[in-house]
C-alpha cells in the first residue's frame, strides 16, 4: 500500500519516458533525445509529502548516498547529457536518484 495518492503523477511520468524513447527513434540521428529523471529533491511537489508526514529527512535515510537531490545534480546530468560525451546516447531516461531505483523504490510510510 503506498501512503501517497500519486496516480496522475506516475501516469504523466510513464508518458514523459514512453515519449522520450519515441522521439529518440522518429529524430535519429538528426538530434538525440534523453530525459533526467530526477528522484527526490525539494519542491513544491515533494513538499506536499507532508500531509502523509512524509519529510526529506525521512526520504534521505533511504536513498543509498543518504541524502535527498539538489538542483545541481540534476544540472549536472543535463550538462553532461548536453556534452559531446553523450554523443551516441539517445532514448535514455537517466535516472539521477542518489541511487534510489538501486535499492527499489519505497516511502517513508511503506513498510513502517
Amino acid at each position: 500500500h503506498q501512503p501517497t495518492p500519486t496516480h496522475a503523477y506516475d501516469a504523466s511520468k510513464t508518458a514523459l519516458h514512453a515519449l522520450t524513447r519515441k522521439f529518440a527513434a522518429e529524430l535519429a540521428p538528426d538530434v538525440a533525445v534523453n530525459a533526467v529523471a530526477p528522484g527526490f529533491v525539494p519542491s513544491r511537489m515533494s513538499h506536499g509529502l507532508a500531509t502523509w508526514g512524509i519529510t526529506m529527512e525521512k526520504i534521505a535515510a533511504r536513498v543509498p548516498l543518504g541524502r535527498v537531490g539538489e538542483a545541481q545534480d540534476m544540472a549536472g546530468a543535463a550538462l553532461f547529457l548536453s556534452s559531446p560525451a553523450a554523443a551516441w546516447i539517445s532514448g535514455v531516461i537517466l535516472p539521477v536518484d542518489g541511487g534510489h531505483l538501486a535499492r527499489g523504490i519505497d516511502l517513508p510510510g511503506d513498510d513502517d
